[in-house]
């Protein structure tokens, strides 16, 4: 029985890391791959983190102790599969030691490299600014979600370089019954840590309700932002997401054209369409790939091309249902948990196929 250590950096309640290692976790077992998941961070940490809170420093340095532990056991595997980086903050030295023990798959679906070359680490950053180039250029294999990061571990030199990208399981969803309703909701999902994106698009949303019946529908936690329109939130949970997603008419995602943006592997909108709902988004990053415009929704950058779409949908229920059957299509085709497990299996046979034992 072959066996994988999976090193994601959060457990289970992180977005990334429930999306890129755990939701696959039923497909190995089914598959008679035996897996072992240890995460970096603890769920008190990202509670910590999500209450814009401090975690205290005893605890963090816990899970450095909790994962160099993990790692003397590294060589019982036939795989290890690393979320990111080994060790936030420190230098790629565990991750060279391990390429030359053993070898790893390193996988990304943000722009954490980011975090070291565009100065937000503080020391780290000016000490070990190109420490995820490294990183990438010693894996065995990196995975990303889109081509900004497929892109990036190119140019760090890394040695076989695989696009996966961050896909949602279809058995969890139903679509949208479009009718046509005096009211729309227009809603958006999303960590506390990102709620800030829909800061600059809430002038265009207060607008239009101003002139048109909308509700403005966060899936979010508790925290709302100041926006004087219609608002319901709704906590979000894994068990209900799926289920709260049908109650929006349409999807949006805003964000600014930033380096650490560009690194975005647009779930949101694989989330929307999912569901067949419509969706307005920034071309932004994956943004431009996901949204097909005029055809599953619309792409907005201006005020006035916000207040364009979504005017559009608002007051179009047909356009409304039609944009969310393609889009809805575009997911089952492209953005499935089979499909890039499938990937995976092909992958871990790859790998091991190319061992020099086995050469």
């Amino acid at each position: 029985m072959k066996k994988i250590l999976f090193l994601p950096k959060y457990p289970r309640k992180g977005a990334s890391s429930r999306l890129r290692t755990y939701q696959f976790l039923p497909l190995w077992d089914a598959a008679g791959v035996k897996v072992t998941v240890s995460p970096f961070f603890t769920s008190a940490y990202l509670d910590a983190i999500y209450s814009n809170k401090r975690p205290p420093y005893l605890h963090v340095l816990a899970c450095y102790w909790r994962r160099f532990k993990v790692l003397m056991t590294a060589g019982s595997y036939d795989l290890v599969c690393i979320e990111k980086e080994l060790f936030p903050y420190l230098p790629a030295f565990p991750e060279w030691l391990l390429s030359r023990l053993k070898g790893y798959w390193v996988d990304y679906d943000d722009a954490v490299f980011h975090n070291y070359d565009l100065g937000k680490y503080g020391l780290a950053s000016r000490l070990i600014p190109k420490k995820i180039d490294r990183v990438m250029k010693w894996a065995a294999v990196v995975t990303a979600g889109n081509d900004y990061l497929m892109q990036r571990a190119r140019f760090a030199g890394a040695k076989k370089v695989i696009r996966i990208p961050t896909v949602i399981d279809p058995r969890r969803y139903q679509t949208k019954e479009h009718r046509e309703t005096a009211a729309v909701t227009i809603g958006w999902i999303g960590s506390p840590s990102t709620l800030k994106y829909l800061d600059a698009l809430l002038p265009v949303l207060e607008s239009l309700s101003q002139e048109l019946d909308i509700t403005l529908l966060l899936i979010n936690g508790r925290k709302r932002p100041a926006y004087s329109g219609k608002l319901q939130t709704i906590p979000w949970t894994e068990e209900g997401e799926a289920q709260a997603l049908l109650q929006m008419d349409i999807g949006i995602m805003p964000l600014p054209d930033n380096p650490w943006e560009r690194g975005k592997c647009s779930y949101k909108l694989i989330q929307y369409m999912a569901c067949g709902l419509p969706v307005v988004a920034s071309p932004v990053g994956m943004n431009k790939e996901v949204v097909r415009h005029g055809v599953n929704g619309f792409l907005a950058q201006t005020d006035a091309e916000w207040v364009a779409a979504l005017s559009q949908l608002i007051q179009d229920w047909t356009l409304r249902k039609a944009f969310g059957e393609m889009g809805h299509q575009l997911v089952m085709e492209k953005y499935t948990l089979q499909q890039n497990f499938e990937k995976m299996q092909h992958l871990l046979k790859t790998l091991e196929s190319e061992r020099p034992e086995n050469a």
